[in-house]
């Protein structure tokens, strides 16, 4: 059979999974790759990214957004080093991902070669696996396993290292067949005894987020929940794994949740879990839920196998990929009065009191009425991209996102709470969906972790638009660092560009908003621009966070 070098073979398996895009910053290391990508130019797309950590974010927004492994390709050493954020965050968000690493040439192994670093230990405790490619004629294998690893059961990301001499050598190696998804059903005695359970239950709450669900199986839970009259809050950052206009949406478990939502979950008699792994973030730093047994009774629905039983022992454990579980509750029959229906509709109308906006008078710009006017002016379909950061906590209490059951997720953000990603994970959705309005949303801190990446969506995305909340500080910080230190400021104060001119030197529009007033005007020109455009909001750092100011902070630690 005819050779071929296997750079080129990599890109064929890559292309026969399903794959036609990726997100990297070349390296030597990776030439032979890079040469299959050229071979390929017509069916695979090369992304060149300014920074690893934007290309790894990418990847992992990719993942997210569109259920298929996101793609990377790194160099070795500080490239990997660099990427290991996207890696993080893929690990802690349940991402599918594959990162492709060049690696040094084999013969040179254990030198403490140019740039050498053993990423199998590096990224042992970031990955679901971990390997090296050194026969050619494995690389097929390899990207099998690859891809049937990050998508299985608690999804995630997988590195593979690929030394630069293995790259350009000959091989004969064929593609293998397209992966497919492997999905586990739920046991039927098991969702009877859920059934059970809830019948007698008389402050049920369920939490809904994590990665695998699909538009049908969302779309299968919503009706369930109308059906059994059942509340529902989303985890961390997964606010639109369940409609926020449903009847029964009782929240966000996060940043943005009222007090009333963290009382009605330790008020809760059980607790259905689906989806989550309920992290410190959706707990509360576990005390919303508390481990290893939790006050009210927990039934854990998660296609892991691993996470069930790893830190909560609940009453109800039940293995099932997201898909299957939507599909079992259609045959569930509800009861014909529910004990709890006051219980449901008290959250929801406490949700509904907490999202609503109520204009401040006491400032120069509202960041409420910013996110209502999002809301009122961007189609329905439109993704929002927060980083971390407390700016993001007025667009994730006032913005209600719309569900996947529409067919199409609105929402990304890091559960893992890494600052930098509001821009390149941006870029990377207007690259998956180009015919949808993005809006990034980021902090002058987290913006300028990653806001070389304006090169990128230059370079190769349609217009989208940038928000850029500049309040000078590492807000967050200044938040715990008032709290716990009064008075004693250290390190969190910020020296910013002019975002709005550094928007156009890389030929954006850009747009400085100083009053509240003045956000609609740009927001609407920026809707209409054929040029991206940044929007920079200027306010004060003594509105700290949209639940609190800096004075009411100092005054509650004097």
């Amino acid at each position: 059979m005819n050779k071929k070098l296997a750079g080129h073979l990599l890109i064929e398996s890559l292309i026969r999974h399903g794959s036609s895009v990726c997100f990297g910053v070349p390296g030597e290391s990776f030439l032979g790759a890079l040469d299959g990508m050229y071979e390929y130019r017509e069916q695979f797309q090369f992304i060149a990214c300014r920074q690893e950590g934007g290309a790894a974010y990418m990847a992992e927004a990719y993942g997210k957004l569109t259920g298929q492994p996101g793609i990377c390709f790194v160099t070795r050493g500080p490239g990997a080093t660099n990427a290991s954020v996207g890696v993080h965050t893929a690990f802690q968000d349940s991402t599918p991902m594959i990162v492709l690493v060049g690696q040094i040439e084999r013969h040179t192994r254990d030198r403490e070669a140019f740039q050498e670093v053993d990423l199998r230990q590096m990224f042992a405790p970031l990955a679901k696996w971990v390997a090296q490619i050194d026969d050619p004629d494995r690389i097929p294998e390899y990207i099998a396993r690859a891809y049937q690893t990050a998508t299985t059961g608690r999804q995630g990301p997988v590195v593979l290292a690929l030394p630069e001499d293995m790259l350009v050598e000959q091989t004969a190696a064929q593609t293998l067949a397209p992966y497919r998804q492997t999905l586990c059903w739920p046991a039927p005695d098991r969702i009877v005894e859920m059934q059970n359970m809830l019948r007698l239950a008389q402050r049920p709450l369920a939490i809904v987020g994590g990665s695998g669900w699909t538009p049908s199986a969302c779309a299968a839970f919503e009706a369930f929940s109308r059906q059994w009259s059942l509340p529902v809050a989303c985890a961390f950052r997964f606010q639109d794994t369940f409609d926020n206009r449903h009847p029964n949406y009782a929240g966000e478990i996060g940043s943005s949740m009222s007090k009333a939502l963290g009382g009605r979950i330790q008020e809760s008699d059980l607790i259905l879990a689906v989806g989550v792994r309920l992290g410190e973030g959706t707990t509360r730093g576990y005390t919303l839920v508390r481990p290893p047994r939790p006050v009210q009774k927990l039934i854990h629905i998660h296609p892991g196998a691993e996470e069930l039983g790893s830190v909560y022992q609940a009453d109800l454990l039940i293995q099932s990929a997201l898909p299957a579980f939507g599909s079992a509750l259609a045959g569930l029959k509800a009861p014909e009065a529910c004990g709890w229906s006051d219980w449901s509709h008290t959250l929801s109308s406490e949700y509904q009191s907490h999202s609503t906006i109520r204009p401040a008078s006491d400032r120069k710009v509202d960041l409420a009425v910013v996110a209502e006017t999002l809301q009122r002016l961007v189609p329905e379909n439109a993704v929002f991209v927060t980083g971390a950061g407390n700016y993001a906590g007025w667009f994730l209490r006032y913005i209600r996102y719309r569900g996947l059951s529409s067919g199409s997720k609105t929402q990304l953000a890091p559960a893992n709470g890494s600052m930098g990603y509001g821009v390149p994970a941006a870029v990377a959705a207007k690259i998956a969906e180009p015919e949808r309005v993005v809006i990034s949303i980021s902090g002058d801190g987290c913006f300028m972790m990653n806001g070389q990446e304006l090169a990128t969506a230059r370079q190769y995305g349609k217009p989208m638009i940038f928000i850029v909340v500049n309040n000078s500080s590492y807000g967050t910080i200044r938040m715990f660092q008032e709290r716990h230190f009064s008075e004693r400021v250290c390190g969190t104060q910020l020296m910013n560009p002019d975002f709005a001119m550094l928007a156009q030197a890389y030929g954006m529009n850009g747009h400085v908003v100083e009053q509240t007033e003045e956000f609609e005007g740009a927001i609407r020109e920026a809707l209409s621009s054929a040029l991206s455009t940044l929007i920079e909001i200027r306010t004060d750092v003594e509105h700290i966070s949209a639940a609190t100011t800096l004075s009411d902070i100092k005054a509650a630690a004097a």
